[in-house]
């Protein structure tokens, strides 16, 4: 449950941050007169959308913590009282 819960956290997190730069360079290739047009102030769209993915890199890392505080965290909590500490023994064997 705890491995399924983290899986789901990384994937949320690397989906936002990837899935906006891949938007991003689809729109490069595919519509270069969207991403020359004027955009708000006179920038070029594509430079405000480059300009965007920083923040969109931001939200992916609160989504990561948030997540990681709502679900995996409490998991993994229960998972560290459930089992006794693994003893260490001097010397090595």
């Amino acid at each position: 449950m705890l491995r399924r819960a983290y899986r789901w956290q990384r994937r949320v997190a690397s989906l936002t941050a990837l899935g906006y730069f891949a938007v991003f360079l689809t729109l490069t290739v595919k519509a270069p007169w969207l991403m020359t047009r004027p955009g708000p102030g006179g920038l070029p769209t594509g430079l405000v959308l480059a300009l965007v993915q920083i923040p969109v890199t931001w939200l992916a890392v609160l989504l990561y913590e948030a997540t990681a505080y709502r679900l995996v965290d409490p998991l993994a909590r229960r998972a560290r009282q459930s089992y006794p500490a693994p003893v260490h023994r001097k010397g090595g064997r």
